[in-house]
């Protein structure tokens, strides 16, 4: 258990986030001590914005997000971290939870904090389709945790991890074509790590995990409660999975005629 107070950085990962960016900055006012701001050569307004906000502002070339994540963890100046992204917001219960870790009012016994995110999609809040209470750690000792992924980054933990109360507001994809173009995007990545970790009966795969993924998302995690979006996050979730085994076989067949 720490005594006393701590002090907190808060780091975000941003590329062309003109439009979300100051939402987020915006949320962090008086929720942490520094704010890092890492991007990744964005062509737009938000290196201005970043700097506007008075945040510490660098710039790094990006090859995946668990490597752009941890090199913006050691920009910070304070052993906690709060990771935030562009499209995210600090709700205000959050806000207050923070402030009581900030000022000593609530004992700290763990190494990092799990926070639920609540998402915004299609003109409403997820409350299910797999989409809530998703819980992610997101405060954290910069010393005992570390981003693994190239991308769905996820964070490895030594130590503790225990839960804070209040709620990430994430403020996802603008709509259902940037939903696609995102999933279209990812599949890339995806797909390379199929090939890479020799994932054998892709056809298999390809056959029966976009259906499975379907009912999980509509029937099994009642998405069928969210609506239009719940159908929406259902059916875009399964051609997600199918984009990622179609190129990955595609990977594969191409492999032999690369090596030649």
């Amino acid at each position: 258990m720490e005594p006393g107070g701590i002090k907190i950085s808060a780091v975000i990962i941003t590329y062309n986030e003109e439009d979300r960016l100051p939402d987020a900055l915006d949320s962090l006012q008086g929720a942490v001590d520094e704010i890092i701001v890492v991007d990744s050569y964005s062509t737009d307004r938000t290196p201005e914005i970043a700097r506007q906000a008075r945040a510490t502002f660098y710039q790094n070339r990006f090859e995946d997000y668990g490597q752009q994540k941890n090199i913006a963890m050691q920009k910070a100046s304070h052993d906690w971290i709060l990771n935030l992204d562009a499209d995210e917001r600090v709700s205000p219960e959050l806000k207050r939870s923070i402030s009581d870790l900030k000022e000593g009012n609530i004992p700290i016994k763990a190494s990092a904090y799990a926070i639920k995110r609540k998402t915004y999609y299609l003109g409403r809040w997820i409350r299910h389709s797999g989409w809530y209470p998703d819980r992610k750690i997101r405060l954290f000792k910069k010393n005992a945790a570390t981003w693994q992924g190239r991308i769905h980054e996820s964070l490895k933990v030594t130590g503790v991890v225990a839960s804070l109360p209040g709620e990430i507001l994430h403020f996802t994809y603008r709509d259902i074509g940037d939903h696609i173009r995102r999933l279209e995007r990812y599949s890339t990545f995806l797909s390379e790590e199929i090939i890479s970790q020799k994932k054998k009966c892709l056809i298999l795969r390809l056959l029966v995990l976009p259906p499975v993924t379907f009912l999980r998302h509509y029937f099994w995690r009642l998405g069928f409660l969210d609506g239009f979006a719940g159908l929406v996050i259902a059916s875009v979730s399964s051609w997600g999975t199918a984009m990622k085994y179609f190129k990955a076989i595609d990977l594969k067949r191409s492999a032999p005629r690369q090596a030649k």
